[in-house]
């Protein structure tokens, strides 16, 4: 913190920084609790004293403001420091103890849970067996053999209510887009590893896989890389916010992209506007579900999920910068955005098809009308020949009656049915034409 410069960034430096300084150590150490380790030093711009307050990280938070009667730790949100809400208090009294959410023992037994998918998800993707002792290890409980909240979320069937996956594949590029609002969805409720898995077959339920062929072989261009989702989702239910029991993990599907929400945002509150996404530090909020979910080999421990994805997206061969990943955080949400690699191509193609199928059969309904009306005023005897046909062959069709007489099918039907006295008797080759008052 910079004394000495105005609202407008003016350096007007302050009149007497030695006396000033003081204070501001006096009113530190007066009004927070825990006292921060900080430290007071001078600047000095062109004959002017500035005084710089250099505030250190600490590990002892929530950091109270008490005066006025009031007891308050504040949260940085963008450029405001705001009060923090319960939700935020209780992350900052865990960092404050040196636990997290997912280490903490839950309030459910651990001998009436199952885990037989991350038994049989970790032998099929290590080809280890899942020993008794790994419960620990994992930190599925702790050391006093107390179920923990991360083994509370990777139960079979997990007693979390808060902890499903809400998936939509909604019709057209917004959630309201005509008479049919949803063309599929599905909510999921289980065990972490559930949920991942049931996420990803959504997805791929409702996608498309193109491919082209190549000199040898053929290459695949899926309007989702696979990688990419799987990173998203695992960044979605991994790092999530377990705090806010009133949210959940969505999957928004519309025709252009892809939307993976997850309630939390970042730690800290960072906003990613404006960020470099390949150069953001990997802060992991639920360190028990990242470290087991490494062992299972769906992520990194050292998190590079952020640039897998957008390294994913570059190798494929739609890509372009404009369908670059989108990451948007705040200090309660995240969103993650994945474009659609096949949208513009599929596009132009139905529309290409749509196009040309629209113009020839607009261009042969309009010559066979114009062709008909023009036939209809200069063969007036039209219908005396139809039925000449017809008495000379009962068992003609329209179809050879049109090609003798020049005209289109069309319009020898009409003609028939404008005549009262011919009926087809029968169907089929069974059938035959009949004349009334025939004589």
């Amino acid at each position: 913190m910079f004394f000495g410069v105005t609202n407008d960034n003016e350096f007007v430096g302050v009149p007497n920084a030695e006396k000033d300084a003081e204070v501001i150590s006096e009113q530190i150490k007066v009004h927070l609790n825990p006292i921060p380790d900080f430290v007071l030093s001078f600047k000095e711009i062109d004959d002017k004293k500035f005084i710089v307050v250099d505030v250190k990280s600490g590990s002892q938070t929530p950091y109270y403001y008490e005066g006025d009667g009031q007891l308050i730790a504040f949260v940085r949100v963008g450029n405001e420091s705001v009060p923090a809400d319960a939700i935020k208090l209780r992350e900052l009294v865990l960092k404050g103890s040196g636990e997290t959410y997912d280490a903490l023992k839950s309030k459910y037994e651990f001998s009436n849970m199952a885990f037989t998918k991350l038994k049989s998800v970790y032998k099929q993707r290590t080809g280890n067996s899942f020993e008794d002792s790994d419960y620990e290890s994992f930190g599925i409980v702790n050391e006093d053999g107390d179920l923990t909240n991360a083994g509370a979320l990777l139960a079979d069937e997990s007693p979390v209510k808060h902890s499903r996956l809400f998936c939509t594949r909604w019709n057209g590029l917004d959630k309201a887009s005509g008479i049919v609002d949803a063309l599929d969805d599905k909510e999921y409720s289980g065990g972490l590893i559930t949920l991942l898995q049931a996420g990803i077959e959504f997805v791929t339920n409702n996608s498309k896989k193109a491919w082209k062929k190549v000199s040898d072989g053929r290459i695949e261009m899926p309007d989702y890389p696979e990688r990419a989702v799987l990173e998203g989702l695992v960044n979605a239910l991994i790092h999530r916010s377990y705090l806010q029991s009133g949210s959940e993990v969505h999957i928004d599907m519309f025709d252009n992209r892809i939307e993976i929400y997850s309630p939390g945002g970042m730690i800290g509150g960072m906003s990613l506007k404006d960020k470099n996404i390949m150069k953001i530090p990997s802060k992991r909020r639920n360190p028990v579900l990242a470290d087991i979910f490494n062992r299972l080999k769906y992520m990194e421990r050292r998190g590079s999920g952020f640039k897998k994805i957008i390294m994913d997206y570059q190798e494929q061969q739609n890509y372009s910068e404009k369908l670059k990943p989108l990451f948007e955080a705040d200090n309660e949400d995240f969103l993650l955005t994945l474009f659609n690699l096949n949208y513009h191509i599929n596009k132009d193609v139905t529309q290409d098809v749509t196009q040309d199928v629209t113009q020839d059969v607009t261009q042969d309904v309009t010559q066979d009308v114009t062709q008909d009306v023009t036939r209809d005023v200069t063969q007036e005897n039209l219908d005396d020949k139809i039925k000449m046909m017809i008495k000379e062959n009962r068992k003609i069709s329209t179809e050879e009656i049109a090609n003798v007489l020049g005209v289109s099918t069309r319009t020898i039907k009409r003609h028939i049915k404008d005549m009262e006295d011919i009926i087809f008797v029968g169907s089929g080759y069974s059938g035959y034409w009949d004349i009334r008052n025939e004589d």
